[in-house]
């Protein structure tokens, strides 16, 4: 007995002492912002050199750190901005806000300038690309203006489907595969043009990070990437306007206290109008596009912070007045940051997202409409419970309103009768737990769970089938095709048609092996629930999103990377290298003449597979002197496989694995800029890549006076290799100038040497000799333009 009390008694000290010593420990936190608007910054860094600790703010600009009782010098830097030093006497918890000047500004007496951005050390943070929108003005512009999706396409893993395509692959996953969120809100379509242009205004644009891999179990949905976009709060000290006025488009953004240094507003347009110069000529043809972005915001007090964001944006493509083709993102988000204590922050956010779609033929008869909708609730909170340990847990709900088509006669002699496929709805509610923690001064792990649900819901009327089989296999002709209906069952408005739970695990591990270097791994596990139905590699807009059904099962991803990286030269320079291995179940694929447009049991045309993706990544860049920018390297293969179902079915392509249609083996990209002098500066961006993988004719026979052709394997050939050199030059004549009116001249030249690089290539028999001819089709050549950008 009194050997059991002496065991309470010596866990009751140790348990005091813990808590005394705990006691002994304050808290440090606050925000970090751009001095000359208030604008809060994300990832700026607070180092405490004492103790060579370092906090980083959040997507809010905040930070917060714990650490003994004592006096610290505290160094807050960001990139392209100072770095500001400072001496806190910290004997009890503090609340400081830091100001910094940007490295464009007046530098004062206790700033000191470092532009140097290290790659992450410490942090169990990989495969994750930041860019500030400092970082983005200064990269060689196309068309004049600077472009966020061009921005990473330059970043090892990351590419696009070709010219005149819309939509990114990250590592070899397709394009609707990507999580894009704009202030928190879903992205269904990414480009103007089709892909000529980002819908992101990068003068409304304050921060972007990509997530490769390693995802945090905050970020769910899509099992490639996560592309997360925060636009600027506006300046709540000053009003300020810029712009710029182009050849091809013209942008103006206005931003400004509501009350002073309490509150602001920013408002920003684009608009294109190469169209109106296709009217001056016999060409009937015409595409442009607009967009708006805004955002207001309120500090209330000390703790609490409100924000309303949103963005609208349409793209508009006619041909010879016949073909109308209208597409485009809406989006609104509510926003309510509070700070419980120190350590303790959250954000709650309520979010409308519309991605819509018409088409009017009139040659035909019919307008089409169709889209999908989704109404979002986010909870979310950072605990910084220690120096050592933090926690992001939280909740997401989202509703999903789908409309799969509308089809609606246009005019008295339309052929054409009305129809409106069934709607469809969703709810895919989540809940999470992440955790980053320091195990010893060079070990850091970060772990975490994500649990999502998915519930098909009705109402909905949906065929039934033989066997549960949508899709069957004629043995005879060795082709899929429709299966026939056995009957119906109706699902009522709230019925649950299918349902589906999955646990995606992440976890990854840093092992510092001194202050310049370091080598992780990771693995995440993630679900995607939505399909993007169509029959391109890339996301055209052209789009009809489907949610998971009995017929249509989720995506599930398992992806591993292990990497290495490094700051040397006194940070002149970093390396990072990355390998990867991914894979996916339950990727669709189509049956061969699949009919993919209205169509109301889309079970019938598609097959599950599996998809798998590695590679190498390789990403060098150079952050000092005048000349400036990366290389980045990434040697990867993609193949999907869709076997048969049952003994004696082939599947596609025989069964056997085959290229996805994005698959590029080698992916170089070289940006570079250089500063001549404080008038003029240059850039240039050269990218080199595998061609696309296609599928050619290899052979032909004669059947009934008809020559039909024979086809080799799926994506067994390639498109010739895409390149092109695009340069750009900036001329500020005042650049000494900083109030009042301050512009600049750039001139661009977008694909120098005129490479036309094949978009497609078709067969056919020549009309004159009647030999077999091929046929390439390129989209651009070279660009010229030129561009001038203002601010006041």
């Amino acid at each position: 007995m009194i050997l059991r009390t002496k065991g309470y008694l010596t866990v009751f000290l140790i348990m005091f002492l813990g808590s005394v010593l705990a006691q002994e420990k304050f808290t440090l936190s606050g925000t970090i912002a751009d001095g000359s608007s208030n604008e809060t910054l994300i990832g700026a860094s607070v180092y405490i050199k004492e103790v060579q600790k370092t906090a980083t703010t959040n997507e809010y600009g905040f930070f917060s750190i714990s650490l003994p009782a004592g006096t610290y010098t505290v160094q807050v830097s960001y990139v392209s901005f100072g770095t500001q030093e400072e001496t806190i006497v910290l004997n009890g918890n503090v609340r400081k806000n830091f100001s910094l000047v940007s490295s464009s500004e007046e530098l004062q007496e206790v700033v000191i300038s470092d532009d140097r951005r290290r790659a992450e050390i410490k942090r169990p943070e990989m495969s994750v690309n930041k860019l500030s929108v400092q970082e983005i003005k200064k990269m060689p512009v196309v068309l004049g203006e600077v472009d966020v999706l061009k921005s990473i396409l330059t970043l090892p893993g990351v590419t696009n489907a070709g010219e005149g395509s819309s939509g990114f692959n990250v590592r070899g996953g397709a394009a609707d595969q990507n999580l894009i969120l704009l202030d928190e809100a879903t992205i269904f379509n990414s480009s103007h043009l089709f892909g000529f242009f980002s819908v992101f205004n990068s003068d409304a644009i304050k921060d972007l990070k990509l997530y490769k891999g390693g995802i945090p179990a905050r970020y769910g949905g899509r099992v490639s990437s996560v592309l997360d976009i925060y636009q600027k709060e506006g300046n709540n000290k000053e009003f300020h306007m810029n712009g710029g006025i182009g050849l091809i488009s013209s942008r103006l953004l206005a931003e400004g206290p509501i009350v002073k240094e309490r509150g602001s507003f920013l408002i920003g347009g684009r608009a294109s109008y190469a169209h109106l110069f296709l009217k001056l000529t016999d060409n009937d043809n015409s595409a442009y596009f607009y967009d708006l972005n805004t955002k207001l915001s309120y500090k209330l007090n000390d703790n609490n912070n409100l924000y309303l964001s949103g963005y609208f944006g349409r793209d508009l493509f006619n041909i010879n007045q016949s073909f109308n083709n209208i597409y485009g993102n809406s989006v609104v988000n509510l926003r309510w940051n509070h700070l419980f204590s120190e350590k303790l922050f959250s954000n709650m956010s309520m979010i409308y997202s519309d991605y819509y779609y018409g088409l009017q033929l009139d040659f035909i008869g019919f307008n089409w409409d169709s889209g999908i909708k989704n109404f979002n609730f986010k909870y979310d909170l950072k605990h910084y419970l220690s120096d050592k340990l933090k926690l992001n847990y939280g909740l997401n709900t989202i509703y999903y309103d789908f409309n799969p088509g509308e089809i609606t006669p246009n005019g008295p002699n339309s052929a054409v009768n009305a129809e409106t496929l069934e709607k469809k709805h969703a709810f895919e509610p989540a809940i999470y737990l992440d955790a980053e923690q320091e195990l010893t001064d060079n070990i850091t792990v970060s772990y975490g769970m994500r649990y999502s649900m998915f519930y098909r819901l009705g109402s909905q009327t949906f065929n039934t089938y033989a066997n549960n089989q949508a899709v069957t296999f004629d043995e005879e002709l060795k082709i899929y095709e429709k299966a026939m209906p056995t009957g119906t069952r109706t699902y009522g408005s709230g019925d649950v048609i299918a349902n589906f739970g999955n646990l995606e695990p992440r976890a990854a591990i840093s092992y510092q092996l001194d202050d310049n270097q370091s080598v992780k791994a990771s693995y995440n596990r993630m679900a995607q629930y939505l399909h993007l139905i169509s029959n391109t590699s890339s996301p055209t807009p052209l789009d009809v999103w489907a949610p998971s059904d009995n017929y249509l099962k989720p995506q599930l991803l398992d992806q591993v990377a292990v990497g290495y990286f490094r700051n040397f030269k006194n940070d002149a320079y970093t390396l990072e290298v990355e390998t990867f291995f991914k894979k996916i179940k339950n990727r669709l694929d189509y049956i061969d003449g699949a009919d993919l447009i209205a169509n109301k049991a889309i079970e019938q045309v598609v097959l599950p597979g599996r998809s798998r993706a590695y590679g190498l990544e390789v990403l060098l860049r150079k952050n000092t002197g005048k000349l400036g920018g990366w290389i980045s390297y990434t040697l990867s293969h993609a193949e999907q496989q869709t076997p048969g179902r049952a003994p004696g079915e082939t599947g596609i392509n025989n069964g056997r694995w085959y290229q996805t249609g994005y698959n590029k083996t080698h992916n170089l990209s070289i940006t570079s800029t250089y500063e001549l002098t404080d008038k003029w500066s240059f850039g240039a961006i050269f990218v080199l890549q595998s061609g696309l993988p296609s599928t050619f004719p290899n052979g032909q026979y004669q059947y009934g006076g008809i020559t039909i052709p024979t086809f080799e394997g799926r994506n067994n050939s390639r498109l010739p290799a895409y390149h092109h050199l695009d340069v750009s030059a900036t001329y500020t004549p005042k650049p000494e100038k900083k109030k009042g009116w301050q512009g600049e001249w750039v001139f661009s030249i977008y694909n120098l040497y005129n490479r036309m690089n094949a978009a497609s290539i078709t067969f056919r028999q020549n009309e004159d000799s009647g030999h077999n001819e091929a046929v390439k089709l390129s989209i651009f050549g070279i660009i010229p333009s030129v561009t001038y950008n203002f601010k006041f």
